[in-house]
Order: C-alpha cells, then structure tokens, then sequence
C-alpha cells in the first residue's frame, strides 16, 4: 500500500504509474456515470481524489457508499484537473473494505462541535481536527526523544506504582488488591496493608523527578517520558487526572544550565514542527487560532528573559498601582502567581517568553534548593504568551540536612525517603531538572483551548470510559 502522504510528497513522479492505497471516505460523490471518493488514510492533512467511471465492475455499489466507508484502491496516478490538487487516482479496482451503515454514522461532511466529539473519542480520529493534532502530538514527542538524545540524555522509564509522594500535595490514586466492598461492609478500622499486594500503601506516581534523580546521579542526565496522575477533583479545561510529563535531570547543572535546557529545548520542539507540520498548522490556524504559526515563530527567535519572583511581583504591583489592569486575584508577596499574573508579564510587559525564579519556599515543594536568603528556593517557571506556565523546574536541594528540614515542614515521613536522602549522603553533586506537561505543550502549539481535546482518551473526574 501507498501511503497517500507519500503520493502528495512523490505524485510527479508516479504519474501514469499503478499504486495500491486504501482510506476512509470523506465524502462520496456521483455525477452521471463517474463517482468521487476523496479518501484519507491518516498519514496527511488532505485527501485524493479517486475517479470511478462506469467501466469499474461495482461501480453502483462503491458509487452509493457513505461517507466513513473505508475502501482499498488500485489505479493509476494522473494528472488532476480539478482545483486545489495536483493529481488525483483513476480507479482500476475498488474493494469496499469497511461499510457505513445507513444510520447512525456520526461524522458527516457538516461542521462537528468540539463538545460532541469527545463524547466519540473512539472516532474522532478520522477528523481533520483531530488528524492534526494527533500527528502533532507524535512530532512532539519523537523531537523530544531526538533533542534529549542529541544532547547526551538517557531515556528512564520511572515507576508509574510508588510508595511515595514526589509533590507532597497527597492527591493520590491509590493502588491496592484488596477487596474494598468488603473493608466497606466492615467494621470502622485500621487497613492492614500486610494482606495488601505490596504491603504497604501504594499509589500511582505524581512525577518521575525522584526516580530520575537517583539514575542522574550515576548516569550525569537522564530524562523520563510517561504518564503521571493527579487525583484533582478539577472539570477546568487545563486539568486531566491522566496526562504525560517530560522530565529531564542533569548532574553538575545549576539554575542557570537548567533555564538554557529548558529554552533549547522549547525552541528545538517548534523548530520541528514548523518543518514537519507545516499543513497541521495551517488547518489549526485556519479554524482555531489566525497567528499560531507567527506566534511560534514569534518564540523561536525570542530572547528569553529572566527576572526574579520578587522583581515580577514588583513589576504586577506597579501596574495595578498606575492602573494599567486590574486583576481579578490579589498580587502580594508571598503569594503564587495567578495565570492573569503570568500573561500580562508575557502577553503585555515583556511582550515574550520569560522565566521567572527564586520563588519563596513557603509554597514550593521541598526538594527545590535554598538560596541563602533561607526564604526563597531556586526555582523556575517558563511563561510563554497565550498560555502562561509551560515548564516548571528547580535546582535540587543537594544538603542532606536542609533537605530533610524542609521534609519536615511538609510533615513528609524521612524514613519513606530514606532512599532519596542517601542520594545526599553518598557523593552528591549540584544537579537540577524540570517538568513539562505534553498536553499543555500540544495546546500551545495547535491552539486547542482545552485539554481535552489534545488527548486520545481523556481521564478527568467521573469519566474513565474507553
């Protein structure tokens, strides 16, 4: 079989010669004595034309299929006199591969909402929405795979059951074989988790980070790419319980190799796609966002800037205190940045990309290093316009006696992450990493407004189906 891709990408060159290809229909036409099928295959953002005239031995049949009926073709490629394509296939063969019913099918030639399609994830596929977001969510992800390869990183595969809580946050999904109807209909006490699988409480991982710190401290950089899971009762469209995180850590880096990891890598993902997607984005940019490829572009040659938290917050204030906006949430020292806070530092003041650092500790997670103010961590967060935070990372707190302090005031139990502080103990270096959500950065990049839409098969709560 051709891929039709292929065809697109090589058509002059198989002019007048026989191809075998197969796709589903996206409309079926019949004019007289010729029938249009105009199949996509999955590989491309467009469609071919195959011309069946009246010598082909079922054409009553293949002309008065439905649109979604999948065939298998054989003809040759010619010359198309038709607009908006080069060539098109003239039908030696068609076998009807898969039938449409006559009733029921749900994706017709006519606009489909967003809304009704997740309600079909299992077809939505077939869509040129989701063809495209779909093929740029494999770019994304085979880029990453290239980028951290070319820069000396180890691909982990962390644990997705641990015994752990990375963020300290204790929204968990929990991991257990016993038989929870009974402990139900049982008495009001203590689980004994010997009779449990692992013996102990268990739960499905927040974030590799932990894993990957350990491997980096004998492997120098190392980077994890898989599903993390938060058990946030949130229905916001930024939010999923199920989701992909890119997580790199690298021995012998500071704060500052970790912002420039961070904005190569951002730079290298949109380099990428501009180059391999170019139809996805026009089709994205066409019906969901006018300016996504020159806002990418925009990114791609920006200087990132870099300031402080407490430099960001004195910029907020200023402009509540001169009365350029208004925000909705409250800007004050100590507390976190609201997304309207991070889009005016992107989308109005800098007009760019910015990294924003050294956060107070009262509100950032425990393993982010001290500076030696004592009050504030070596943290980062990369804003991007139109979107706010992208990436999130830290320098690591290598002090075995300043990390476990800080344990102790996120009540976290040392003896659970007695593993983690031996890595302190026992030839520690300076090192660093961050996290980037590929649902948050399959957003940025198609202009789809909500999570759910950048995802095969959503999680959120009270939807598990599929």
């Amino acid at each position: 079989m051709t891929l039709i891709k292929s065809l697109f990408s090589d058509g002059q060159e198989l002019i007048n010669k026989e191809v075998s290809l197969f796709g589903w229909a996206r409309s079926v036409r019949r004019s007289k004595n010729v029938a249009f099928l105009a199949l996509n295959d999955g590989s491309t953002q467009g469609t071919i034309q195959v011309v069946c005239d009246e010598n082909l031995a079922n054409f009553e049949e293949v002309s008065g299929k439905l649109a979604g009926t999948c065939f298998s073709v054989d003809g040759v490629v010619v010359k198309s006199m038709g607009k908006g394509q080069s060539i098109e296939i003239q039908a030696k063969k068609v076998v009807v591969e898969g039938d449409v019913s006559s009733e029921g099918y749900p994706l017709q030639k006519k606009a489909t909402s967003l809304e009704f399609l997740r309600e079909i994830p299992h077809l939505r596929a077939r869509t040129n929405t989701f063809g495209a977001v779909f093929r740029l969510r494999h770019s994304i992800s085979f880029a990453t795979h290239q980028f951290f390869h070319q820069e000396n990183f180890y691909y982990m595969n962390t644990p997705i059951v641990t015994a752990s809580d990375c963020e300290g946050a204790g929204e968990l999904f929990r991991v257990t074989t016993l038989d929870l109807d009974k402990l139900a209909d049982g008495e009001k006490k203590k689980v004994d988790y010997n009779f449990d699988f692992y013996k102990k409480p268990a739960y499905l991982t927040v974030s590799g980070q932990l894993n990957a710190e350990a491997m980096a401290m004998g492997l120098g950089r190392v980077y994890t790419f898989g599903p993390t899971f938060r058990a946030e009762n949130s229905h916001t469209s930024r939010h999923l319980s199920e989701f992909w995180m890119v997580e790199p850590e690298a021995a012998g880096f500071d704060l500052n190799d970790n912002m420039d990891l961070a904005e190569n890598y951002l730079k290298y993902l949109i380099n990428f796609i501009l180059k391999e997607n170019p139809e996805e984005l026009a089709f994205l940019a066409q019906h969901y966002q006018k300016d996504l490829v020159e806002s990418l572009e925009k990114v791609r040659s920006s200087n990132f800037v870099r300031l402080t938290y407490t430099e960001a917050i004195s910029i907020l204030e200023e402009a509540m205190k001169n009365k350029k906006v208004k925000f909705e949430y409250k800007v004050a020292y100590g507390t976190d940045l609201q997304s309207e806070h991070e889009r005016y530092l992107t989308d109005v003041h800098f007009k760019g990309p910015v990294f924003v650092t050294d956060y107070p500790k009262s509100f950032k997670a425990f393993y982010m290093k001290l500076n030696d103010d004592n009050e504030t961590v070596r943290a980062m967060d990369l804003l991007i316009p139109g979107i706010g935070e992208l990436i999130g990372g830290s320098q690591r707190e290598d002090n075995e006696e300043k990390l476990l302090a800080r344990m102790k005031d996120a009540h976290l139990d040392p003896e659970t992450y007695d593993w983690y502080l031996q890595l302190r103990r026992f030839g520690s270096i300076k090192h660093s990493g961050f996290g980037m959500g590929l649902e948050r950065m399959i957003m940025y990049v198609t202009g789809m407004s909500n999570i759910r839409d950048v995802i095969a098969f959503p999680r959120f709560p009270g939807s598990a189906e599929f």
